[in-house]
């Protein structure tokens, strides 16, 4: 009799272990959801800041006279970041006046610098 009772003992606290271990599973379902949509604010962020610096490239190339070829555009958050380099001076100011007029611009950094596009020397 005595067999019994403990095994009846030990089966409830199985069960209650067992409850208090999926409560505590369900408990956590919760983070989850705002990761989930955290990630999906990231993903949104990450696609409009892409799509303004593929504005501000496509706005660079109809530029007329620009050589757009090695220049980088870098959108963040309505920041754009030109880099790289242009074959004239006077193209410097031209690109960050072509970037600022851009629709989602509100500010430009321009990092361009005159270069050889070939690479090559005197």
């Amino acid at each position: 009799m005595k067999t019994v009772n403990l095994l009846k003992a030990l089966g409830i606290a199985l069960c209650l272990a067992t409850a208090s271990s999926a409560y505590a599973q369900s408990s956590d379902a919760a983070p989850s959801a705002t990761t989930d949509t955290a990630t999906s604010r990231t993903k949104t962020v990450k696609k409009a800041d892409r799509k303004l610096g593929l504005d501000v490239r496509k706005a660079l190339a109809k530029a007329q006279g620009f050589d757009v070829s090695h220049v980088y555009v870098r959108a963040r958050g309505g920041a754009v970041t030109l880099s790289g380099s242009v074959p004239d001076n006077a193209q410097i100011p031209q690109a960050e006046d072509v970037a600022k007029n851009v629709a989602g611009v509100t500010s430009v950094s321009n990092k361009l610098t005159v270069g050889n596009p070939n690479g090559g020397g005197s």
